[in-house]
């Protein structure tokens, strides 16, 4: 709980640029799903070549990352891996309740607001503690909890967990199982950001169908549709399209699943998620229906300024094809008898992109 997204932010991937060249604007940045409590998370524009301190949405409310299920209990990771606790359900919710009552404990030794000063043993000072700090905030409703989650029983227990604490959830993350007890979710007032048509990936998502979306909006779950892949952002506007193909939702329905649901989950809404006057200047301009699999983004503006243009792209393309073909004619015209010194191929990248399945998702 202790750790913070924001420390690791590269603002110069190129994966932030190919997003805002798909039509994203605003991304939640989350830790993987190996650990019941995970980081904290950053929710970041995608102001492309800034500086880390840059691309972070300042406005947004901090959060936190949790895990149930198959990968905080490591069914994935073989044979090998059976010594680490929590190694079933259960284990995974006494650590999330132990965490809290411990949390509990810390604030009221200290007298933080919303919890009743006790005195400690002994009356000695109490040392600061990160991991507790944040776990009180979620207490003081200053931190939202995103929650990596799949099978209905590990939901409803969360929801439990939370209702016991006094805070709600933020959002599911997943939630595949969701439309089987979305009554419940509205009920405690939990927003649901799942994925459009994953199934069958892993056994607890066996369960999962392609309606899950729209069968949790109808009840009145604030849902939208995430990614869990720097690859699959780039094409949101289409993954917002498959709420119209599964459960009939109309486009101006299935377009909330990406606009204006998630800034509510994110508690952004007063700044993006629609075009409204007092609002961010964070648009897209489409060459077609946005819905459509034929459509190109043509601009991507955040606060009324240009990050990503069609006709812009290509001219670097065109720009780095010269240079390259530059590079190759100076080489090969050399008048270096030696021919220089041998060329050393790259070596492999460090960056490394986990699954879902593997215990890192986001």
């Amino acid at each position: 709980a202790e750790v913070r997204i924001y420390d690791v932010l590269n603002s110069d991937d190129i994966a932030i640029y190919r997003q805002l060249a798909g039509g994203l604007t605003v991304a939640n940045i989350l830790h993987g799903s190996a650990n019941a409590i995970g980081g904290q998370n950053a929710v970041i524009k995608l102001r492309w070549g800034q500086t880390p301190e840059g691309i972070l949405f300042k406005e947004a409310p901090q959060g936190i990352k949790f895990a149930l299920g198959e990968n905080v209990k490591q069914s994935n990771w073989g044979d090998d891996y059976t010594t680490r606790y929590p190694q079933t359900r259960m284990g995974v919710e006494q650590i999330i309740r132990d965490a809290f009552a411990a949390a509990t404990d810390y604030a009221e030794a200290l007298g933080l607001d919303g919890f009743e000063k006790k005195s400690n043993q002994g009356n000695l000072p109490v040392r600061k503690d990160l991991e507790l700090d944040a776990l009180v905030e979620i207490m003081q409703g200053k931190r939202l909890v995103h929650c990596h989650s799949y099978r209905q029983d590990e939901i409803l227990m969360l929801t439990r967990i939370a209702e016991d604490y006094g805070f709600t959830i933020g959002t599911f993350q997943h939630v595949l199982e969701g439309y089987k007890v979305a009554d419940r979710i509205a009920e405690h007032g939990a927003g649901a950001s799942t994925f459009t048509d994953w199934w069958s990936y892993k056994f607890e998502v066996i369960d999962a169908i392609p309606y899950n979306g729209t069968i949790m909006n109808e009840v009145g779950v604030v849902t939208s549709f995430n990614s869990d892949s720097n690859e699959l952002a780039r094409r949101m506007n289409t993954e917002a399209a498959k709420a119209v193909k599964y459960g009939g939702a109309s486009q101006e329905e299935a377009l909330k699943f990406v606009t204006i649901n998630p800034a509510k989950q994110l508690g952004i809404d007063q700044y993006v998620g629609s075009l409204e006057k007092g609002k961010n200047g964070d648009f897209v301009i489409w060459s077609d229906n946005p819905l459509s699999s034929y459509t190109q983004c043509e601009q991507t503006w955040i606060e009324g300024t240009q990050y990503f243009s069609k006709e812009r792209d290509a001219e670097m393309r065109n720009r780095i094809a010269d240079e390259r073909n530059m590079l190759i004619q100076k080489i090969l015209t050399s008048d270096d008898k030696d021919g220089g010194k041998p060329m050393k191929p790259n070596g492999d990248s460090n960056s490394y992109f986990y699954s879902c399945s593997e215990g890192g998702d986001q």
